[in-house]
């Protein structure tokens, strides 16, 4: 006889919208108060995750901090991934190490049910520190280019590892109060966009259970801890980085018509460029194309013969993107043509595709945020142009969602507006999250939505 057919993750989100998907250690009080408000009953649930978390917080600090002042980039997270691999092994999980690349992958498998995939980001950024931070992260790291510089969790990945970390030592210890299985995605490489790829190239999907639900969280830098924000449809744009080498025919800065200036092509492909998004992009779709770097020449009274240009390119629909793309290559061509110059070189990489946040899920989730923390610290996400390859696994047919959780105590922020000042942004040497706050919070929903999207039968 042959099995029945699995429930897809549509069907699983219409039969979980109509449970009340109560954990198990509070559905014996129901029954004996059903005249208690459903306020009353969310209270129930809280206090006794708000409490465990709050007796682990010494020990998810010390993880925090150590995580912290060991920080690795990205495909370098060797030491990361077994500190990881270590504290997830011993929640009670299975865990396979180095899985496209540095990855670590863990279930848990708790009886029948879907299966949940919740997923953090290992890597840091070649970043030095200027936080004064008594944990500030003394490592350096030697770059392509032979330089040395500091690395810094500036992007929040260490709130991001602690956080799982808590969430599925929670989990692990609480299994009566959830069924099916969890999954743990410990993703190397994502400031370089290609971790995500490089863990569904190497059959993230095949080997492990294909999950009927992801779910992730980043640190908002200029949120207040006590509040999470998420919103469905697009979040984070697709981002493409874009090279030109501009060819020229170099020759003495006195006899210009001898050469062909590779500098001025640059300089008018600089200014063709910005007409694409203004000219060629409809206003209603975001678009960005930004020259963030450009190298030529050697000496004052010489003409090289090439100059190299650097872009980021920046959308949200899969059209936009190609349009932008293909405009770039064109103006660049056209350039070349109009100086009788050789055509340029254009190679693209570290594509990111945007990220879009599953509209029925993103409900779901939003209902179980707004159950332990009050609809008032339930924000909004209004979409941004940067990138995240959270979006992949989207990409890979599973319904996901990422929410921002804030890190920044408001003591902290009424200061800075005080001063004038904006907190500083992820990616700063400045950026340094208030971690008690920002993992209380972290934890409480993530295992909230993970319980409701795992209910007991």
């Amino acid at each position: 006889m042959s099995p029945p057919e699995r429930p897809n993750s549509l069907d699983r989100l219409s039969n979980l919208s109509s449970l009340h998907r109560v954990p198990l250690f509070i559905l014996a009080c129901i029954s004996c108060i059903s005249t208690t408000s459903q306020a009353q009953v969310n209270e129930r649930f809280v206090e006794p995750t708000q409490n465990w978390i709050q007796d682990q917080l010494p020990s998810l600090l010390e993880t925090y901090y150590h995580l912290h002042r060991n920080p690795e980039v990205s495909f370098q997270e060797i030491a990361t991934a077994k500190y990881v691999a270590q504290a997830w092994r011993e929640a009670g999980f299975e865990v396979t190490e180095q899985f496209g690349g540095t990855g670590v992958v863990a279930i848990l498998r708790n009886g029948p049910g879907s299966t949940v995939m919740l997923r953090t980001d290992l890597d840091a950024l070649p970043v030095t520190e200027v936080t004064g931070l008594a944990y500030a992260s003394q490592a350096t790291v030697t770059t392509e280019s032979g330089a040395t510089t500091g690395v810094m969790h500036a992007c929040g990945h260490d709130i991001h590892m602690t956080n799982l970390i808590g969430v599925a030592r929670f989990l692990g210890s609480h299994r009566q109060a959830w069924s099916g299985t969890l999954m743990l995605v410990g993703q190397p490489a994502e400031e370089r966009g290609a971790g995500a790829r490089a863990m569904l190239e190497a059959g993230l999907f095949e080997h492990f259970p294909k999950p009927d639900f992801a779910l992730a969280l980043h640190c908002d830098a200029a949120g207040a801890a006590g509040t999470v924000a998420l919103s469905p449809g697009f979040s984070l744009a697709n981002v493409d980085s874009v090279d030109i080498v501009v060819h020229g025919r170099g020759g003495h800065g006195s006899a210009p018509e001898s050469t062909i200036d590779p500098i001025v092509q640059a300089a008018q492909l600089v200014m063709d460029l910005q007409t694409i998004v203004s000219r060629e992009i409809k206003p209603s779709e975001p678009a960005v194309v930004t020259v963030g770097s450009i190298h030529g020449g050697t000496k004052h009274n010489i003409i090289g013969d090439r100059c190299h240009l650097q872009l980021t390119v920046r959308s949200y629909s899969a059209e936009v993107r190609q349009q932008l793309l293909s405009a770039i290559k064109r103006k660049a061509l056209a350039v070349a043509e109009s100086f009788a110059a050789p055509p340029p070189e254009i190679t693209q990489s570290e594509g990111t595709p945007a990220l879009e946040n599953d509209a029925a899920l993103t409900s779901l989730v939003s209902e179980s945020f707004r159950k332990v923390l009050g609809s008032s610290n339930v924000l909004p996400m209004p979409p941004v142009m940067g990138g995240e390859d959270f979006s992949q696994y989207g990409l890979a047919g599973v319904p996901i969602v990422m929410y921002r959780l804030g890190v920044i105590s408001p003591e902290r922020l009424s200061r800075y507006e005080s001063l004038g000042v904006n907190p500083p942004s992820l990616h700063s040497p400045n950026f340094f999250p208030d971690p008690q706050e920002a993992l209380k919070v972290g934890i409480l929903t993530m295992a909230t939505a993970t319980m409701d999207l795992l209910p007991r039968p």
